[in-house]
């Protein structure tokens, strides 16, 4: 089924000069250009609570199908993913362009589709952007991928395979993904274990591994299993289930990743090299249909790394996103996730790695919120996943 908004001409005075458009298609549709539609002239606020004061949310941009990752450009605006297979350009003023061109072909059904946007790490000069999708295979199967791109005036040029999930598998579940440069010149990927549990732990098959490539898309010579036979040198870390949130701690230069568990158990660990991280021997999670996980033994095992933080009750985690070095903000040394099946924004205190609290905001939106990025100045921005989806930004309480 497909609903289309008709749209209205309008020029816009900006650096870039890109048509805008709030079209709806089914999942899987190519998304044709569009004619332009005003942006509002004030962006919609609204205040909310919090334990630490009232919060300014403002509407940025609506009408938004399934958007999943946003990146915050340099010079003002942002790129946002839309899961069926469309990147826009959201202006600051609300306007969104038509789609980019030259987005790499994606498999759009059920939980596979475009999927995480980042700068690299010398966008400023170079305008290289990273996209991860799910990349269709033969005879109904797909599989994560990660390709890199020029960002040129609404199009993508020198578009280039980065990484490709193998073996690709069929079934419509558990991509991942997110990216994430360390600053050392190297970058994690995220991947799921494709709801097929046994490859987690599998070193031979990438699903359900946290891989780690240099900048160049060459292996480490230091990764953990290099020079073995029996598994893929690509590997950092394994037995993970589902991952949709990574993060680097710009206070220790860390990677962070959250993972959903099946019905109870999602988790946050800090992985660290060639570690097994159990899934799904050990979970703190059942089946939805409320029965064990077959393969599961329990909620430990000897050789396999225990969560550095669970939730028995799944909020759904899908984006994560540090706020350090605001003194000013109230919300300094926090750590944001997004909650797709709670509904809300995590919001979780540290002390050093330390977690010492948790809050749960923007729960009277009513909407899953997908991805959550922080900028320079300790904003926080967010998406929901709706077919009307929103990019929202937060001000934090000061103090």
């Amino acid at each position: 089924m497909r609903h289309a908004l008709h749209c209205t001409s309008l020029a816009l005075a900006l650096s870039m000069t890109l048509v805008a458009c709030q079209a709806r298609q089914g999942e899987g549709d190519a998304a044709p250009a569009k004619a332009a539609t005003a942006a509002p002239k004030a962006l919609p606020t609204r205040t909310v609570a919090s334990q630490n004061g009232p919060v300014t949310v403002t509407t940025i941009a609506s009408g938004l199908e399934h958007p999943w990752s946003v990146a915050l450009l340099p010079e003002g605006g942002f790129l946002v993913t839309e899961r069926p297979g469309r990147l826009r350009h959201v202006f600051a003023d609300g306007a969104i362009s038509a789609p980019i061109t030259g987005v790499p072909q994606v498999w759009a059904e059920g939980q596979g589709g475009l999927l995480d946007v980042v700068l690299a790490p010398d966008f400023a000069t170079s305008r290289k952007i990273f996209l991860s999708y799910a990349e269709p295979g033969p005879d109904g199967s797909a599989g994560t991928a990660v390709s890199s791109a020029t960002l040129g005036d609404g199009a993508l040029t020198d578009v280039k395979l980065f990484y490709r999930q193998e073996p690709k598998l069929v079934g419509p579940n558990h991509f991942g993904s997110r990216i994430v440069f360390d600053g050392k010149g190297h970058v994690f990927i995220t991947q799921g274990e494709r709801n097929d549990r046994p490859t987690a732990q599998k070193l031979d098959m990438l699903q359900g591994k946290l891989v780690r490539l240099n900048v160049d898309g060459s292996v480490p010579a230091d990764n953990p299993f290099v020079g073995r036979k029996d598994a893929r040198p690509e590997i950092w870390s394994y037995g993970h289930r589902n991952m949709q949130s990574l993060a680097l701690d710009p206070r220790t230069g860390t990677v962070w990743e959250a993972e959903h568990g099946p019905k109870g158990g999602d988790e946050i660990n800090i992985p660290q090299p060639g570690k097994n991280y159990g899934w799904p021997i050990i979970t703190h999670g059942i089946n939805y249909s409320g029965l064990k996980i077959p393969e599961a033994v329990g909620k430990e095992a000897p050789g396999m790394e225990q969560p550095y933080h669970v939730w028995e009750i799944s909020p759904g985690l899908s984006g994560m996103a540090f706020l350090t070095a605001q003194p000013a903000s109230k919300w300094d040394n926090s750590l944001f996730l997004g909650a797709l099946a709670d509904g809300s924004l995590i919001r979780l205190s540290l002390d050093g790695d330390k977690i010492t609290g948790e809050e749960r905001l923007l729960k009277d939106v009513g909407a899953r919120i997908r991805d959550v990025r922080v900028s320079g100045d300790g904003k926080v921005y967010v998406l929901t996943d709706e077919t009307d989806g929103k990019l929202l930004r937060l001000d934090p309480p000061n103090n």
